[in-house]
């Protein structure tokens, strides 16, 4: 049974934040971006990283595989019973914006199946820099792009890089191999998102996620006591 879900201005909860029985639901993030750009491994990341604290959920979204989901099973980032995949039959961005209701189905029936939940994680299938999440399927957005693409895309834009309230710049390891300058990254990344943040990050590095993990954390806590978002936090390489 789907909430009341609303498309309201800028920083509105994206749907009914409480469940039909008056509890608090789940926070929802969406993590966005390019194939390859690590989406799949920072959500792994963040679940053996908050597991312990906290009770979550993950929905991974395929065109025609469940090949995600299965890699997070295969890593054992969570009880099988905390993921599940969604076949999008098409665009990534359609099951995720255009027409949410599978991605809201899987959802609902987590926090239905396993009980109150503090966070669920939703990933977008690999997409372009056009994906965004729907307000009414996601409450905040994590657009994750890589360094090995080049240290152009933030400057390029598109909706994914100049809108999503979080945007993580991975494999910053790979910079002196593929020619990439962090600098240039990070000031075009600014110029294009204004006062919204920007992590600088390797996933390969000890505790890399952490960065990302504790921005997670600042929306839980806001999340859990019913307050506005936090301030904008600053770049972070």
């Amino acid at each position: 049974m789907h909430l009341d879900h609303t498309h309201d201005g800028p920083g509105a909860v994206s749907a009914d934040a409480h469940r039909p029985d008056g509890s608090r639901r789940a926070l929802r993030i969406g993590l966005g971006g390019p194939v390859g750009s690590g989406k799949t491994a920072t959500v792994a990341a963040l679940c053996l990283t908050l597991r312990d604290r906290y009770s979550l959920a993950v929905v991974t979204n395929d065109i025609y595989t469940r090949e995600d989901a299965e890699f997070l099973l295969r890593e054992a980032v969570l009880p099988p019973e905390r993921i599940t995949a969604v076949e999008t039959g098409a665009c990534p961005h359609t099951a995720i914006r255009d027409d949410s209701s599978a991605n809201l189905e899987a959802v609902e029936e987590l926090e239905d199946r396993l009980g109150p939940l503090d966070l669920i994680l939703v990933e977008s299938g690999g997409d372009n820099l056009t994906a965004t999440f729907s307000k009414g399927l996601v409450d905040t957005q994590i657009f994750v792009i890589d360094v090995s693409s080049g240290d152009d895309i933030p400057r390029k834009g598109g909706p994914g890089i100049t809108t999503a309230d979080l945007l993580v710049v991975n494999k910053t390891d790979l910079a002196p191999h593929v020619g990439a300058d962090l600098a240039t990254m990070a000031s075009d990344a600014g110029r294009r998102r204004g006062d919204l943040p920007v992590i600088f990050t390797s996933l390969t590095g000890d505790d890399g996620v952490r960065p990302v993990a504790d921005w997670v954390l600042e929306r839980l806590t806001c999340w859990h006591h019913g307050t506005e978002r936090p301030e904008p936090a600053t770049a972070t390489r």
